[in-house]
């Protein structure tokens, strides 16, 4: 293996001793060599992005990449797990920072004792007699106390400084395990997925223009155009050569199906989803058994399922056999074909659970349907109060018509949960006639021309008014 990254180019061979390993819990791979590395391998390794820890005694890198995993191959020959834990090594790291906290404290007493002793010099206001043949002597022991004192206060401080960096990488080791986090770290694993997976698909889509441009004026219209829906389809470079006819038509063609379809058949791309695959596989079976779905498997269930993985807009679609067709205008995401490179899936429905369950991937919960918007008469409503929790605001009601409260800007009106929760009703910033502008309220308001609603037994109106307004 040869490296250009550093200033010398070295060539990367197998070192005698030296171990690689790879933790999932925090993305990093790390180097244990048997022996101070030489100066230019050093930069080597540098310049991939790995940082020596000198009290682990390690290179550590701050997140996996396909060219990182290269070096570490290159140098190791293989990638074996990590055989310590985040937590065995956050309970080491703070051990070590106890020792040293305790270690200053022994040297800031140490230097308190000093400056104590020193002190007795000035005992019973013992004042520094100016021209005096001791003054110098005076003085000088009065600046030794002082930094005596100042050096004792610093090693406190850092002392202090050390037990708090030892609770915190305790806690942190213990945040990064709790279920709830490790659920966002899935659906932060999900999100780097699908822009990986878009990447792909637009590389499919730039390819079917490109192979569709035949002749010349084709083919400078697809410059000129330069994007699609997903992305881009060619270079500004491309654009200014076909200009000053530095390349001819045809050229561009090859110059962007080639650029395409290294996109398309990237190592490194298809790399990156197999390791944030493997991830998710890894975060899941610690996070705890999949459910089974059980619902019904509408298109809506699977649609989201593919978009969910990188499907680029997936139609679900159910045959007349009973099973379920899922097509894309691109190849689906290839881990859920098992690695064929197809643009439509069908399976039956217990096939489409057994995937869907095999992927680790379960139909979120319903949202609580929102309390309906009522629309009846009343002097007075009210709401909980959105900032202050506990308090409650009262509307007085006002009666406009629809084109009238449709007038009033978007940012000027809205609706507010009643105190019961039963219900919502629309509220207005509204201004009496002859007020000035900044006398203006927000109000509820009772539409004079929609359907009108039976007034609900609620608390958010008053006993006598609902008797009114009934």
């Amino acid at each position: 293996m040869t490296n250009t990254h550093a200033q010398t180019i070295v060539t990367i061979e197998k070192i005698e001793g030296m171990q690689a390993t790879y933790s999932p819990e925090d993305n990093k791979l790390r180097l244990y060599a048997p022996y101070r590395l030489d100066e230019d391998l050093y930069k080597v390794v540098r310049a991939y992005g790995f940082i020596y820890a000198p009290k682990q005694e390690l290179f550590v890198a701050p997140a996996w990449t396909p060219q990182r995993e290269d070096l570490c191959f290159a140098l190791a020959g293989e990638v074996e797990p990590e055989e310590t834990t985040l937590a065995e090594r956050a309970e080491a790291k703070a051990e070590r920072l106890e020792a040293a906290a305790q270690k200053k404290m022994g040297l800031a007493q140490s230097y308190i004792n000093t400056a104590d002793e020193l002190s007795r010099a000035f005992e019973m206001g013992q004042p520094i007699l100016v021209g005096h043949h001791s003054e110098r002597r005076a003085r000088r022991t009065q600046e030794r106390m002082d930094a005596n004192m100042r050096k004792g206060l610093a090693a406190e401080k850092g002392a202090a400084h050390c037990l708090s960096l030892a609770s915190g990488a305790e806690a942190h080791a213990n945040y990064k395990n709790k279920p709830a986090v490790r659920a966002r770290r899935i659906k932060t694993l999900l999100t780097e997925l699908r822009d990986l997976q878009r990447g792909l698909n637009h590389a499919q889509k730039a390819l079917k223009c490109w192979n569709k441009a035949e002749s010349d004026e084709q083919i400078k219209a697809l410059v000129n155009a330069g994007y699609i829906s997903s992305g881009s389809l060619t270079l500004f470079e491309d654009y200014q050569a076909l200009i000053k006819n530095e390349l001819t038509p045809q050229e561009v063609k090859e110059r962007n199906l080639k650029a395409w379809g290294n996109v398309f058949k990237g190592r490194n791309r298809r790399r990156c989803i197999e390791h944030v695959l493997n991830r998710l596989a890894y975060e899941r079976e610690l996070l705890g058994p999949v459910t089974r779905f059980k619902g019904e498997l509408s298109a809506a269930v699977l649609q989201t399922f593919a978009r969910t993985h990188g499907a680029d807009k997936p139609k679900a679609k159910a045959l007349d056999d009973g099973r379920i067709e899922l097509s894309s205008r691109v190849d689906l995401p290839a881990h859920m074909c098992a690695g064929l490179e197809l643009k439509s899936l069908t399976l039956s429905v217990e096939g489409w659970r057994n995937l869907m369950q095999d992927m680790g991937y379960e139909v979120p919960a319903k949202a609580p349907a929102k309390a309906p918007i009522l629309n009846f008469q009343a002097e007075t409503l009210s709401s909980p109060n959105q900032y202050h929790r506990g308090e409650v605001i009262t509307y007085d009601q006002v009666t406009m018509t629809k084109a009238e409260y449709a007038a009033i800007h978007k940012d000027y009106r809205g609706v507010r949960l009643s105190t019961c929760g039963q219900f919502r009703f629309k509220v207005c910033y509204y201004r009496k006639s002859g007020e000035p502008f900044s006398s203006r309220e927000l109000v509820a308001v009772f539409l004079s021309d929609s359907k009108a609603h039976p007034a609900p037994e609620s608390e958010a109106i008053d006993r006598h008014l609902k008797a009114k307004a009934a």
